[in-house]
């Protein structure tokens, strides 16, 4: 039996914010399937996991959270797709709980039954971190409590198809046994053109797709999967971008490329307002919270010197702080395709 969660503390609500374009698949991340059932060595891999209060018994309401746990050898890094299925008779109105702060992008879509939810959260995520959305669940009177609660994920960079798919079956009120989605096949893209600004329609057809994520020169297109076909929207871009879908069996490439025609919208320049803490020492290390606007995929660099394990949503980022050459102020700022912010002042101390 899983550990029931407590109801309470679920004033935060979610900001839902929209992706943008950027690059989110990892420098020297592929996009091939892996083999169903054949773990490879994957320096970034992520499982999901699920609990909470079922309905189910005298209880015709509950709660419920999805956690997702990064294991592997680096950060998690890029697009993050998390999906949960409900059986008929359960329902949600989404989302009502997201951890802060907000150095992370994350989007939701729910289907008009209410009974498939789909995420995104793209950030950078140091090996051994944990992440969780909560959601409230409610009942239809007169439909038995029968059937399993799925969450799946599945992420670009992460080539081991263990650990994506978490089971709870509520007529027994007990966990199912893991299981690995089949690798996927993308064997065709019926539309291979379309403006720069985004908004085309795309199906991508193959095989063992559900659950699929598309992604479009590596930024999510939101749409949804069946086993046979992907039908999404492009986001805005440029040039010659590939097309994959990843799933939580593994990632496979499109036979074609999509081609954006014209000139993609300019994106906002980052604003940094406040930084938290204002100092640290030279010889670096120090985690920094930067708060702003319009700092979504950002870089932050302190004095000119790259940080480290940099997460940015539109509002925040967090980064670790490089060595500095000396103690003294530097200039900190963020670089996203918009441009570079206005320095602010972070002070290195002896």
């Amino acid at each position: 039996m899983l550990t029931r969660l407590a109801k309470a503390g679920l004033a935060a609500t979610l900001s839902v914010t929209t992706l943008a374009t950027g690059a989110v698949l990892a420098t020297g991340a592929t996009a091939s399937a892996t083999t169903a059932g054949t773990p490879s060595a994957s320096a970034q891999h992520v499982t999901v996991s699920q609990g909470g209060n079922y309905p189910g018994g005298f209880f015709t309401t509950g709660n419920m959270s999805v956690g997702w746990t990064v294991s592997g050898t680096t950060d998690l890094t890029g697009p993050t797709h998390i999906t949960l299925d409900l059986p008929p008779g359960v329902t949600t109105e989404g989302v009502q709980f997201f951890p802060t702060p907000p150095d992370y992008t994350f989007t939701t879509a729910l289907s008009p039954d209410h009974r498939h939810l789909e995420a995104v959260f793209t950030a950078t995520r140091a090996v051994g971190s944990y992440n969780f959305m909560k959601l409230n669940l409610a009942t239809t009177p007169g439909v038995p409590i029968v059937g399993a609660i799925t969450a799946t994920i599945s992420n670009p960079n992460d080539t081991d198809p263990t650990g994506h798919i978490a089971g709870y079956d509520l007529g027994s009120q007990s966990r199912l046994p893991a299981t690995v989605q089949a690798a996927p096949a993308a064997t065709g893209l019926d539309t291979t053109t379309g403006p720069a600004a985004g908004g085309t329609a795309v199906t991508v057809s193959g095989s063992n797709l559900t659950n699929g994520m598309v992604l479009v020169g590596g930024v999510p297109a939101p749409g949804r999967c069946t086993d046979t076909a992907c039908t999404v929207t492009t986001p805005a871009g440029s040039g010659s971008a590939p097309v994959s879908v990843v799933t939580p069996g593994g990632t496979a490439a499109a036979p074609a490329a999509f081609d954006y025609t014209g000139t993609p919208p300019t994106p906002a320049a980052p604003v940094v307002t406040s930084l938290s803490p204002t100092s640290g020492p030279a010889a670096g290390g120090t985690l920094v919270y930067v708060f702003g606007s319009n700092l979504t995929y950002g870089t932050v660099a302190f004095g000119g010197v790259p940080a480290t394990h940099v997460s940015c949503g539109p509002t925040a980022c967090s980064a670790t702080a490089p060595a500095g050459t000396q103690p003294g102020p530097v200039d900190l700022t963020v670089t996203t395709a918009g441009g570079t912010s206005a320095p602010v002042t972070y002070t290195y101390t002896a």
